[in-house]
């Protein structure tokens, strides 16, 4: 009898303890991620526009935006890169998502940049969204790759199923690697 009268104590407090572990973990219910990715979402698209206003055309022809206003990067011998942002369709944020990116080769630095990578066929928006974790292949186009660059956009860009805008570059990394891509869905 003493034997289960200690088991039931033992579970009820593994079970408390059990409870608290999960509340303290946070999923981002009640919590202001969303809010402040939002925020810099749209900081960052008025920025671009500012800067490149013939972004703004390409917003108006695309089925959505993936937009990351911070992406933090930095390598040495191999390297790693990671930011938080929103998909937006029809001016609308629907989702949030991660980017994370590898890297190795030969390497040295770090930098910040904001990326948005227009989705201009509703087939590649879909595929985006259906996927559990997209990485960035052969067709994408680069319209803009740096402040010194300039929009270009043309018969075959307008053409390409996701084109992609960095800007705002910051810090300095430099070297040759082989890198790749993932963007993930997350609760902020």
């Amino acid at each position: 009898m003493k034997t289960s009268g200690l088991s039931r104590r033992v579970f009820t407090f593994g079970a408390l303890a059990g409870v608290s572990v999960t509340a303290a973990c946070g999923n981002g219910i009640g919590s202001q991620g969303a809010a402040t990715i939002d925020a810099r979402v749209d900081s960052t698209l008025q920025e671009m526009y500012r800067s490149f206003p013939n972004t703004r055309n390409l917003a108006d022809k695309a089925n959505g935006m993936l937009v990351m206003p911070l992406v933090t990067e930095a390598g040495f011998g191999f390297g790693g890169a990671y930011g938080r942002g929103a998909l937006r369709v029809n001016d609308v944020t629907v989702d949030y998502y991660s980017t994370t990116q590898l890297s190795g080769g030969f390497q040295i630095g770090g930098q910040q940049y904001s990326h948005v990578l227009f989705f201009m066929t509703e087939e590649a928006l879909t595929n985006f969204r259906r996927s559990p974790g997209w990485a960035v292949g052969g067709d994408v186009e680069y319209v803009i790759s740096d402040q010194g660059d300039g929009l270009k956009a043309d018969s075959t860009t307008t053409l390409s199923p996701v084109l992609a805008a960095v800007f705002g570059r910051a810090g300095l990394l430099v070297g040759a690697t082989l890198q790749g891509t993932k963007y993930s869905r997350i609760i902020p």
